[in-house]
C-alpha cells in the first residue's frame, strides 16, 4: 500500500473521530466515553494502514 493511501485512509477516519466525538460527547457528557471511542478508531485506522 503507498503512502498517498495510507494517508487518504488516516483522513477518511480523522472526519469520523471529530464529529463522533462529538456525538458521543453530546450522548454520554463525559470525556471517558469519548477517549474510548477516539481509542478504538485509532487501532481501526491503524489495522487498515497495517495490511
Amino acid at each position: 500500500m503507498d503512502i498517498s493511501r495510507k494517508l487518504g485512509i488516516m483522513i477518511f477516519t480523522g472526519v469520523p473521530a471529530i464529529m463522533g466525538g462529538g456525538i458521543v460527547y453530546h450522548f454520554f457528557g463525559s470525556y471517558t466515553e469519548v477517549m474510548i471511542f477516539e481509542g478504538l478508531l485509532y487501532f481501526a485506522a491503524l489495522g487498515f494502514t497495517a495490511r
